[in-house]
């Protein structure tokens, strides 16, 4: 709204109650609110609606309050004590800080995802300072080194462990904002280094991932750094990584090696300030050979934070980078002619750029002070990887398809990660034992080890059938979506239900969703449908009387998932997803449905005998520890090696950390993660505001 669209009114706050009249001369006002109805203040940019400071005002009763002046220490004054009338004294310290938004909203943390609980948030920067309810001090995130954001749910390093927080609105109004507000301050906030998206190490995302992903797939490619990539290619992906870093995850066969480390050197040759910061000139001055080594550590350390961060991050890779020269063709001097010019963000005439970056290669123990017996450790690491991928690449006649897969042991954080060749005829039995004889976990009769194809934004899972082969599964995952190895807890209660079966069908009521509204019936709500399955098809009648069903698809078709998006708001916790694909036909048609059963017993059956039908009977090997045992009576070295892949990631100190946990055990390492109350007296307050109400 522009400042015509305002109306000028008298405003006072006294006791818990703001109240607006038409002047300070009337004695009735025309409307108001408790300060215990308020449940969101948001600050707004300056000149953001007419007039040059505004805030809002959100109410429980989903209405919004917009208010304006020009007078910034008006402005201030009453939002300072608006705030001060509605946030608790258990919270009050929130208000201390230099907020832009300030209220409450529900959560649920990892622990406990049954039951909602009242926070008090407060947004400032790019910093978001939260007082939980069973909590007695602050907590603070840092928006910019969120591992993820999606659909209001934050996943982030708090202190140790990783935690995850989900954040609920009661209305939609507020939570919108706050949503909005987020997502903002959790994106790259300028074009500075520390503007960026960050990883816990203060390396920019973009740095890392690009670094990781040259360090996997690129240390052997000829002239790494030097060949120019696809430009559209770079252009795009350069694109991606500043609209949101960490949504972009690189991977072999869809990014080429060239067009990342292109990505890389045009981020370092575009951003604000560069590397080197206000005082790059002084690194390009340091001419006396005998004293640049000490003059580089002490420039080094007068770097921010961040700069000190990336700068060792960097250095070190293409320490790693020119270490196998011999392979990629990149030495020492070839690395500096390309670097000197991108870092210093140079023409490319001066040579004192690239001496530069040639002596921090050179001497780059000396002066990041790295310990040498831990960078043997890391370049062995790296060694060792080289030659697996060359043991891994296909060759003709033998070996051909095979792919690494990150499997996933009970949950998903990087603690958990195992790295495995999956060949083409890989069953999930395979893959279970796999990861099972890694951990050298024992198995007793009545654990049911299975491997789940697990599917996060859609709220989903399916354990696989034991000979269902893995690679196409791998091959069809979407970047939401993982494998985990973990017991089956319902496999025993289907076992025995299904051998209490006489006939493989099965028919009852379920309440039935469409994705897409095929039927005509209406896409917000579940509708009771009466079903059978019988060892062919899935038929779908309109209810029990029926004669001819409204739907049929053949059971080869179906792909059920257990579980339901909460978004949907499904009647019963108890749900099946079901992807229908039709081969037949020149342009594959995909349908995706919901069925809601009223209990978990129910839900159980109905998914026992979906597997039932598809596996010929065959749920559950009945000789399932015997085929283990001979599965691991294979050799190691036959299958994969006699020690586990460990992917290079995150800071030089987590690469090093990987590396001492690869030697200590290599069959079981696993990656290291980046990892009195009072009350509120408030004297009357009376000013002339401009206010507008939605």
């Amino acid at each position: 709204p522009d400042r015509s669209e305002f109306s000028r009114r008298w405003c006072v706050l006294n006791d818990g109650n703001f109240s607006y009249y038409e002047s300070d001369k009337n004695a009735t006002p025309n409307g108001g609110l408790k300060m215990k109805e308020i449940v969101c203040l948001a600050v707004n940019p300056p000149e953001t609606h007419g007039y040059d400071h505004t805030f809002e005002l959100y109410s429980d009763a989903e209405r919004l309050y917009l208010f304006g002046t020009d007078n910034p220490e008006t402005m201030r004054e009453w939002v300072k004590s608006i705030a001060k009338s509605f946030i608790p004294a258990a919270a009050e310290d929130l208000l201390l800080k230099d907020f832009e938004r300030i209220g409450r909203l529900r959560y649920k943390d990892r622990l406990n995802r049954e039951m909602s609980r009242l926070g008090w948030f407060c947004l400032v920067g790019s910093s978001l300072h939260i007082r939980l309810e069973e909590h007695t001090a602050d907590e603070t995130i840092d928006l910019q080194k969120l591992l993820e954001l999606c659909d209001g749910r934050m996943l982030t390093n708090w202190t140790s462990p990783r935690r995850t927080l989900y954040i609920e609105g009661e209305r939609k109004l507020d939570f919108q904002g706050w949503a909005a507000a987020i997502q903002r301050a959790a994106g790259s906030t300028g074009d500075t280094l520390s503007q960026q998206q960050l990883t816990e190490a203060d390396i920019p995302v973009i740095v890392e991932r690009c670094i990781h992903f040259t360090t996997q797939y690129g240390l052997t490619s000829e002239g790494i750094y030097r060949k120019s990539g696809v430009n559209s290619k770079i252009a795009a992906l350069l694109e991606e990584f500043r609209r949101d870093a960490r949504c972009v995850w690189l991977k072999e066969g869809e990014h080429q090696v060239d067009d990342v480390s292109n990505v890389l050197k045009r981020f370092f040759r575009d951003i604000e300030e560069g590397l080197f910061g206000q005082a790059a000139d002084s690194w390009l001055s340091a001419t006396e050979e005998s004293s640049r080594i000490c003059q580089y550590r002490l420039l080094f350390s007068n770097l921010p934070r961040v700069n000190q961060a990336t700068l060792r991050a960097l250095v070190n890779h293409l320490y790693c980078v020119q270490r196998f020269a011999d392979l990629n063709q990149m030495t020492l001097h070839n690395l500096a002619i390309v670097f000197g010019p991108t870092l210093f963000q140079a023409d490319g005439q001066d040579y004192s750029a690239g001496r530069v970056i040639e002596d921090l290669i050179q001497h780059y123990v000396t002066i990041f002070d790295v310990n040498e017996q831990q960078l043997q450790k890391q370049l062995d690491e790296i060694t060792y990887i080289i030659k697996l991928r060359d043991n891994l690449t296909p060759k003709a006649g033998t070996g051909s398809g095979d792919f690494i897969c990150t499997v996933y042991l009970e949950e998903k954080k990087e603690t958990a990660e195992q790295h495995v060749k999956i060949p083409a005829t890989m069953t999930a039995a395979e893959l279970t034992f796999e990861i099972l004889d890694r951990r050298k976990i024992s198995v007793k009769e009545k654990d049911y080890w299975c491997c789940f194809e697990v599917n996060e934004k859609e709220e989903l899972e399916r354990p696989l059938h034991c000979q269902e082969k893995v690679l196409p599964i791998f091959h069809s995952l979407g970047i939401d979506s993982h494998l985990l190895v973990k017991k089956h807890f319902s496999m025993e209660a289907m076992l025995v239900y299904l051998a209490s079966k006489v006939e493989v069908s099965k028919h009852g009521m379920m309440k039935f969703r469409e994705e897409r509204s095929l039927l005509g019936l209406s896409t917000g709500s579940f509708n009771d449908r009466y079903f059978i399955l019988t060892s062919t098809s899935l038929r779908l009648y309109k209810e029990i009387r029926s004669n001819r069903p409204e739907r049929e698809w053949p059971v080869k078709c179906l792909k059920v998932y257990q579980g339901i998006k909460r978004k949907l708001r499904p009647p019963t916790c108890w749900g099946l997803t079901v992807f229908y694909e039709n081969e037949k036909q020149e342009k594959q048609e995909r349908q995706q449905w919901y069925l809601c059963c009223d209990t978990q017993n129910e839900m159980r059956e109905w998914f026992a005998t979906f597997m039932s039908i598809q596996s010929g009977g065959r749920v559950w090997p009945a000789e399932w520890l015997k085929s283990r045992a001979a599965n691991h009576s294979v050799p190691l070295d036959a299958r994969f090696g006699n020690v586990s892949l460990i992917p290079l990631r995150g800071s030089e100190n987590e690469m090093r950390n990987s590396v001492a946990a690869f030697t200590a055990d290599p069959l079981a390492v696993s990656l290291i993660s980046q990892s009195q109350p009072g009350s509120a007296n408030h004297t009357a307050n009376h000013t002339a505001l401009c206010s507008q109400t939605q």
